[in-house]
């Protein structure tokens, strides 16, 4: 069974024991969420779209950590004009891992 959440504005296709990384989270390290925006629910009798969410339906997943990814340089300019600007950025993200898909 497979299920496609929506979160931090993207949406993620999980299984039960896939660990994945999302937008940060205001939540602690070792502590569960549930995400209750379901947007589809596979499983083997078929597919079960919501409009736009499933009913009743709910992905819980535990905390794995909070952290930043490698940073990325950022370098903007305009030419002819001397003007240069010369920028880093580590964008912020939650690690979880998915422990039920509840239909």
């Amino acid at each position: 069974m497979y299920a496609v959440i929506e979160t931090g504005g993207k949406q993620y296709q999980v299984k039960e024991g896939d660990v994945i990384f999302i937008e940060k989270l205001a939540v602690e390290a070792d502590s569960t969420v549930s995400f209750d925006k379901v947007v589809a629910l596979g499983a083997d009798d078929g597919l079960k779209i919501g409009a736009p969410y499933v009913e009743g339906a709910t992905v819980e997943a535990k905390v794995l950590k909070n952290g930043k990814a490698k940073k990325i340089t950022v370098f903007t300019y305009k030419p002819k004009k001397g003007e240069k600007k010369k920028q880093g950025h580590r964008q912020p993200y939650t690690q979880v891992k998915i422990e039920a898909i509840k239909a």
